[in-house]
């Protein structure tokens, strides 16, 4: 299978490449910054837009989860904060028009750039059967049809209703509730493919699925850990929390097989300071390990931990941990060798390592998808833990686990229930809460559904927000899956691929962003959402909406309830849409930590939610302790003549949205289609840099997945280790490739061949 470049708009195939760049931000970011915003927003409407970003009083940044701080700047936003915001609030418009001017056949060949610059939806557009093109319809008209496809389903199950990590707190509740009264847990989401194997990790060990650190926890940390992260791109306003956290006499630690930019030098853009001492060294020490080497590091750095005298919180350890002995024994057996094979580091690196770990009383691990994507995953997210409880530094100030998660309410959307497999705890209370039965068995994550759809098992998909086929694995089965249902659905404000990979019927639902005025019945609305650290704030726009014909996402949601669910629903779908204090009142009523919700948010900065380790140390597991385990090591065994790929993302880039071509603190100048390879891997297959190579994917079902035309760039990798962007390497992911436990596509660990090829 080949996924070729698409036809039909002015990407360019013949990147320009300089050397990496060893600091992020500074006024190149600011200059950026300002470009891009004023290209899609004007002066004006740059001003007035950008500075109410993340601000108590205005909306939540649609880009990532990274905390805001009790103190804010006026420009509380990073480069690619205001590309998200621009891109969100643009100028630019998709009417009816447009539509009518390119059939599906002609979007199916744009690449994702270009249709992302197209600007905002502005009608709901409906695909009919053996249509060629997308045409008008009302929303009325747009709900009968969906309420017609999934009365004819022969079981709910036959349904799936996927969640972007967009969706706002009182969207992702409503959401939920309509599945299930609609009688399915299938709700997959984002989740699925990126922190599912931190929740996994963590509620076994913790008992809570998510981060025990606050932002004030980084500023106080003698030590922080970086690993499989590179927040100079995914997460940039971390940079300001480790250099503060540095000015307090933190050090820092980073776990990585590319060095980044952002890790190792930052140019606060927000300080003339900054900026005229050249920027804040932040890497203390690089640790350059292989693809998927991170728990075999983990492990050997807790065997020597439990071999120094003293090192062991002993109390902590006794008090409030099970399963201490096994993991003991197994870590004690940790092999030297087997670790340096496995990590590419060398030995006094490790043990410089070990020096900064036993000289910090306070330490904190952060990590992303470079830790999560991997078969292996879930064990080297429990070796973290089994690192930090070593040492007592869960529950304590300035310590502790730190996932950093992606979209701005990835998380909410969780605490709110999307989920396949939910607790049975939170189906009573939506049972006691509303008067239905909610079904009880599990439903498909994104990987099944995917597989469901390809098998004719699931009929009709609803996507809230997202680019579904873009961001999933192995592209083509992927959109053949799709493809096969007999309506999709979505509900977005910009185009993306899969539109234009459709159902045999498919409506594009336009709705609200969160740099929007969101007026109802009531009066004017804001939504809630929930950050990476578990603070739940108020997001309120206030642009006039792109077009008039825009609906939000609770309003979409609760008109399709009460026209699929009608006089069987007892659930007040018309006065949720009226005023969302009322499904706020509901949340607190059915969610544990969101008691008197409107209340609490109404405060500037919202609220905390509860967090059991994190404020008493109190973990609920199965054993009432914070759990020990003792999983294999476990890392990638490479063939000869192979290299391990990670897809990862552009600085041009959030997810699957491409806000241009270049990659500026990687060196990557108009293009993409590159592949970054250690000098002497390239040597080694003859492959000089600037030459073309097909990426080809090995795995176990003998199936060839080729990616093709890629440059070559030499580039300071891991050896052993190559990258490129996705989702054009999404291709090269087998649908089945996933993670143990969680079920996340194992992205980061993709064993390719590199054929040589004539220049594209």
């Amino acid at each position: 299978m080949a996924a070729k470049p698409p036809a039909g708009d002015p990407v360019q195939d013949a990147p320009e490449v300089g050397p990496p760049q060893q600091a992020a931000a500074g006024l190149p970011a600011v200059a950026h910054s300002l470009r891009h915003a004023q290209r899609q927003m004007g002066v004006r409407r740059t001003a007035l837009t950008l500075l109410r970003v993340n601000q108590k009083d205005g909306f939540d940044c649609p880009g990532c989860a990274w905390p805001e701080p009790d103190k804010r700047h006026a420009a509380e936003f990073c480069e690619n904060g205001a590309k998200a915001v621009a891109e969100e609030a643009t100028l630019r418009r998709v009417t009816p028009e447009f539509f009518a001017a390119h059939p599906v056949a002609d979007l199916a060949t744009r690449s994702g750039y270009w249709l992302g610059q197209q600007g905002r939806l502005t009608s709901p557009m409906l695909l009919d059967e053996g249509a060629e093109r997308y045409e008008p319809i009302t929303w009325d008209r747009a709900f009968a049809l969906i309420a017609e496809e999934l009365g004819a389903l022969g079981s709910p199950d036959e349904a799936v209703f996927y969640t972007s990590g967009r969706t706002s707190n009182e969207a992702a509740f409503l959401y939920q509730l309509f599945a299930r009264e609609f009688g399915t847990n299938n709700l997959p989401d984002c989740s699925n493919m990126c922190h599912e194997s931190s929740g996994s990790a963590l509620t076994e060990t913790l008992g809570v699925g998510k981060g025990s650190v606050l932002l004030d926890d980084l500023y106080q940390a003698d030590l922080i850990i970086v690993a499989g992260q590179n927040p100079g791109t995914n997460h940039p306003r971390m940079l300001s929390a480790l250099e503060k956290a540095k000015a307090n006499g933190a050090r820092i630690i980073t776990v990585n097989p590319l060095p980044e930019a952002g890790l190792e030098r930052f140019k606060n853009p927000q300080t003339a300071r900054g900026l005229a001492r050249g920027g804040t060294p932040l890497t203390d020490l690089f640790l350059q390990v292989r693809l998927g080497g991170d728990q075999a590091l983990f492990r050997l750095l807790n065997r020597l931990v439990l071999e120094t005298d003293g090192a062991v919180d002993e109390e902590f350890v006794r008090e409030h941990t099970h399963g201490f002995a096994e993991f003991a024994a197994a870590a004690r057996e940790t092999d030297w060798e087997q670790t340096l094979r496995a990590t590419g580091l060398a030995r006094a690196d490790i043990e410089r390592a070990l020096e900064m770990v036993l000289a910090s009383r306070r330490t904190i691990v952060c990590w992303a998808m470079g830790l999560t994507q991997h078969k292996h995953a879930v064990p080297t997210i429990r070796e973290v833990v089994n690192f930090l409880l070593l040492r007592g530094n869960v529950g304590r100030p300035g310590a502790g686990v730190c996932p950093v998660r992606g979209h701005s309410n990835v998380q909410g959307d969780r605490t709110m229930g999307i989920f396949e497999r939910p607790a049975p705890e939170f189906l009573d209370a939506l049972q006691r809460e509303f008067d239905f039965a909610p079904p009880r068995e599990h439903g498909l994550d994104v990987v099944r559904a995917i597989r469901a759809l390809r098998d004719g098992q699931a009929k009709v998909f609803f996507a809230m927000g997202g680019n579904f086929v873009a961001a999933t694995p192995d592209t083509e089965v992927t959109e053949a899956a799709v493809r096969r249902a007999r309506l999709t659905v979505h509900v977005s404000t910009k185009l993306n691929r899969s539109h234009a990979v459709t159902g045999a019927r498919a409506l594009i639902l336009p709705t609200l962003g969160r740099t929007e005025r969101d007026t109802q019945a009531s009066g004017d609305q804001f939504v809630t959402v929930e950050d990476s650290m578990g603070m739940v704030h108020a997001s309120r726009g206030r642009l006039e909406p792109a077009s008039a014909r825009l609906l939000s996402e609770p309003a979409i949601v609760c008109r399709l309830a009460r026209r699929v669910l009608g006089e069987r629903s007892r659930t007040p779908w018309e006065e949720f849409e009226r005023d969302y204090g009322r499904v706020r009142d509901r949340i607190a009523r059915v969610i544990p930590g969101f008691e008197d919700f409107n209340a609490r948010v109404s405060k500037p900065g919202g609220f905390a939610l509860p967090h059991g380790p994190r404020d008493e140390r109190r973990f609920p597991t199965a054993t009432g302790k914070a759990n020990f385990t003792a999983a294999p090591v476990e890392f990638p065994h490479l063939p000869e003549g192979r290299l391990l790929l990670q897809t990862l993302r552009s600085h041009d880039q959030y997810n699957t949205t491409i806000y241009g071509l270049d990659d500026r603190y990687r060196g990557i100048k108009n293009g993409r289609r590159v592949v970054l390879v250690h000098p002497e891997d390239a040597r080694e297959r003859g492959l000089a840099d600037g030459s073309y190579v097909d990426l080809v994917s090995e795995w176990r079902d003998g199936v060839e997945r080729r990616a093709d035309g890629f440059r070559v760039v030499h580039y300071p990798t891991a050896r052993g280790c190559a990258a490129a962007y996705y989702p054009e390497t999404n291709v090269l992911v087998p649908l089945d490739a996933t993670a143990d436990t969680s079920n996340t596509p194992a992205s980061k660990s993709v064993v390719v061949r590199l054929e040589q090829t004539p220049p594209v």
